[in-house]
């Protein structure tokens, strides 16, 4: 079998900031691999192009360019919220405003997104909602470690059941057989 669409892949990597010599951001191994459906969208498109084709075993080594991966900083991403948002009872949050602190928010279109704390004013916070990874090339070496056919549940609900995903050994996290994922 081969790393291709309809196949779950499960790869060990480690993920480093710029280059081969960069910051470790990430670390995989065989005890907690990455574990997906192969071209179901879930993974970035120029990352899955790397691993076509190569079969378990087979190594990789490659480098994503910002704009491949979470492409550039952009500017209008870092704003001023009102400081009064952070305000639970009448009062400024302490545990929430802190300089580099991720905060969960919401837009006005209620789509959920995180937030990092970059400084606090009299009246405002400024904060970035780039991805954390923006801006940044991105540096894989790894292996793939097994691959097997997806089933048609997993097809039809484009992602991993079982083994390696939110559903251990074929029970979700609940306990319950099957997927809870709502398909």
């Amino acid at each position: 079998m081969k790393a291709e669409k309809n196949n779950v892949v499960s790869i060990i990597y480690e993920l480093r900031k710029g280059s081969s010599n960069g910051d470790i951001i990430e670390s995989l191994n065989k005890s907690n691999p990455l574990t997906f459906l192969y071209g179901a969208g879930g993974l970035l498109p120029k990352f899955e192009e790397h691993l076509d084709g190569l079969k378990p075993g087979e190594s990789f080594e490659f480098l994503l360019n910002s704009e491949d991966a979470y492409g550039p900083v952009i500017e209008s991403a870092i704003v001023h919220v009102p400081k009064h948002i952070f305000e639970v009872d009448g009062r400024p949050d302490d545990s929430l405003l802190k300089l580099g602190n991720i905060v969960p928010m919401m837009d006005a279109e209620g789509r959920r997104l995180n937030g990092k704390i970059l400084d606090i004013k009299e009246e405002v916070v400024q904060m970035d909602f780039n991805h954390p990874m923006a801006g940044e090339n991105l540096y894989f070496s790894g292996e793939i470690i097994e691959i097997r056919k997806a089933t048609e549940e997993e097809i039809t609900h484009g992602h991993v059941h079982g083994a390696g995903s939110h559903c251990q050994d074929d029970n979700c996290e609940d306990g319950q057989p099957g997927c809870t994922c709502g398909h």
